[in-house]
């Protein structure tokens, strides 16, 4: 490597998959707290990751869904939420109409009466 190009803290780092259980040891400059032993027996810093291309679907052909902060769930309430929402909103409208509708009927008793006349 060419002296004084690159970060000081430019080190191998275990990279640790925690879908796949599988570890890379890459150089990197990723902060990190934990470390662990590679191998090799030395102990290296050591990152932990929620997906990388041992667990992801396109480079594994498997379909698996990884849901570590509970985003599927959030997203099902959102619906049911936007959902309810919507209905809630179609009724208002019907209500609306009808009440509309209902009292015009009723403010015109003469209009019946004009029309049987004719």
């Amino acid at each position: 490597m060419k002296k004084g190009i690159h970060p000081e803290n430019f080190r191998p780092v275990i990279f640790a998959d925690t879908a796949s259980g599988e570890r890379f040891l890459i150089l990197s400059t990723v902060k990190t707290d934990k470390t662990d032993k590679w191998t090799d027996g030395k102990k290296y810093s050591m990152k932990q990751i929620e997906i990388s291309s041992a667990s992801h679907p396109f480079y594994t052909g498997k379909n698996t869904m990884v849901d570590t902060a509970g985003r599927v769930e959030k997203f099902k309430a959102k619906m049911a939420k936007a959902q309810s929402g919507l209905k809630s909103k179609t009724l208002k409208k019907a209500e609306k109409k009808a009440r509309k509708e209902a009292p015009s009927k009723a403010s015109k008793p003469g209009a019946e009466k004009e029309k049987s006349k004719k």
